[in-house]
């Protein structure tokens, strides 16, 4: 008779919703906020014929799109998260949300670019009493939805060049899709203060320029963030390494036990804060794969690990 065997620690689980609860919350709040602010940008700037406040409602239009995006990312990935039919989880859904939720904010930015270059030469009336409150209150909006997402959002949303030792430590904690839904936010708020410091200007200085000048200077600073954004993300959708060094580290950990040498590994990041390895060694004394095991996890974390050992005849020297 055959025995039956527990394999519950064995199994791996990839259960990328224990992380993002709290994410996936607070963006609800925020495309709530963000979508009423919209309405009522987009009226006003129609109204008052502001460029500036106008360009910020439809700014706020797309991003109320990709905040939901990312709503729906979050959703796909927890009811599927122990899904058989992905073979390393459903982490990847936040990264592609993130992806495409830089691609919407380029042609945002390319819109504001070229409509404002339109504005420039059409130079048409702006009603500026009319738009200055309401790209006030739109400015509030975004500074709240902004300390909604800031705490679970540590880093700066323009700057990504991490060293190695830095993304040992945090680069595998990214949730794309949250960094994407923070992106949004900044844009909406960078918007805003070039939209309020531009309609200052024209309505007690006369400067009307300036309201169509900081369309073209805000899309120009979205669109730097955008190529940021797919960068970063593309790099999880491509199974890039995580960090060199790291990689570099398991394998002269590894190295140091008996004679082995790494034949091959692969080291990348299947979700926020979970990353999968795969190691090929070679060695004269193989001892049991749980060792190896054990050398590997002090060094890393890793949500889903292959240890395969190959006997070897001859030690090295």
């Amino acid at each position: 008779m055959v025995p039956e065997h527990d394999l519950s620690d064995h199994a791996h689980h990839h259960d990328v919703a224990v992380g993002t609860e709290r994410a996936e919350r607070r963006t609800r709040w925020v495309v709530a906020l963000t979508v009423g602010m919209m309405i009522a940008e987009v009226t006003a700037g129609l109204i008052s014929g502001s460029m500036a406040l106008l360009a910020d409602g439809a700014h706020m239009a797309t991003h109320a799109g990709a905040l939901a995006l990312a709503l729906v990312a979050y959703w796909y990935a927890r009811t599927r998260a122990r899904s058989d039919a992905y073979s390393f989880g459903t982490g990847k859904v936040n990264a592609l949300a993130g992806y495409t939720s830089g691609v919407i904010l380029g042609m945002v930015a390319l819109w504001m670019m070229v409509e404002s270059v339109m504005r420039l030469v059409e130079h048409p009336e702006v009603a500026f009493d009319e738009a200055l409150p309401v790209a006030v209150v739109g400015l509030a909006v975004n500074v709240v939805s902004m300390l909604l997402l800031r705490d679970k959002h540590d880093h700066h949303h323009d700057e990504h060049e991490h060293d190695d030792d830095h993304a040992h430590h945090h680069h595998g904690h990214d949730d794309h899709n949250l960094r994407a839904a923070y992106v949004h936010i900044i844009a909406d708020a960078l918007t805003s203060v070039l939209a309020i410091g531009a309609l200052i200007a024209g309505r007690y200085a006369g400067w009307w320029f300036l309201d169509p000048a900081m369309g073209i200077v805000g899309g120009l600073l979205i669109t730097r963030w955008a190529i940021g954004l797919c960068k970063d993300a593309s790099r999880l959708l491509l199974d890039a390494v995580p960090s060199r060094a790291l990689a570099d580290r398991i394998a002269k950990r590894l190295e140091a036990v008996d004679d082995v040498r790494v034949a091959d590994l692969h080291l990348w990041q299947i979700g926020p804060g979970q990353q999968g390895c795969i190691v090929s060694l070679v060695t004269s004394e193989p001892r049991d794969t749980d060792y190896y095991r054990g050398v590997i996890l002090a060094e890393v974390p890793v949500a889903h690990l292959t240890v395969e050992v190959h006997r070897c005849s001859q030690a090295h020297a």
